[in-house]
């Protein structure tokens, strides 16, 4: 695997190394020596697979407080994801900046998530499956979540109405 770290610090593009021959591949998603080898967290307590029928379907922004707060290792397993994090960490240097990635089967990156970030994506494309793996377990009382298009992160989606659940609708904006 390849780790790039991102300019939010901590946050990594993570590309695998396919071995690739005529029956098809083999691809180590997760090891965690490498993890630890690069400073990332590696105990994964819980994985979720999100599918998403319609292309421009936005799951975000999300993150979970007081304790709960998660690492989060992302990979887009089939369609195509626009894969979005912002900083939420008061202390860091790139408090409120985000990034985002486009993650499909066919580049084999991953997006690793620190503690402290929102997380969301907006699917490029019908049909579209994401697993990703946690640090925490869900805690849905220390959920929470700041609206996907709030001014104050500057986040260049693609799409002006994207679907939302209602619950991501009404998300506030975030205050510093």
């Amino acid at each position: 695997m390849i780790f790039t770290e991102t300019k939010l610090k901590g946050a990594f593009i993570i590309e695998q190394e396919p071995r690739i021959d005529h029956r098809g591949f083999f691809s180590r998603t997760f090891c965690a020596q490498e993890f630890e080898k690069h400073g990332l967290e590696s105990n994964m307590v819980q994985s979720n697979l999100s599918y998403s029928k319609e292309k421009y379907t936005l799951r975000g922004m999300h993150f979970q407080t007081n304790g709960h707060e998660e690492v989060k290792l992302v990979r887009c397993t089939k369609g195509k994801i626009l894969d979005t994090i912002v900083d939420l960490r008061p202390e860091s240097a790139t408090y409120c900046e985000s990034i985002s990635v486009e993650l499909t089967p066919e580049n084999f990156r991953m997006l690793y998530v620190p503690r402290g970030f929102a997380h969301g994506f907006l699917t490029l494309e019908e049909d579209s499956e994401i697993f990703y793996q946690v640090s925490a377990f869900y805690s849905q009382e220390n959920e929470r979540g700041v609206r996907w298009n709030d001014p104050a992160f500057n986040i260049d989606w693609p799409v002006k109405n994207p679907i939302l659940s209602e619950k991501d609708k009404n998300h506030a904006d975030y205050i510093k």
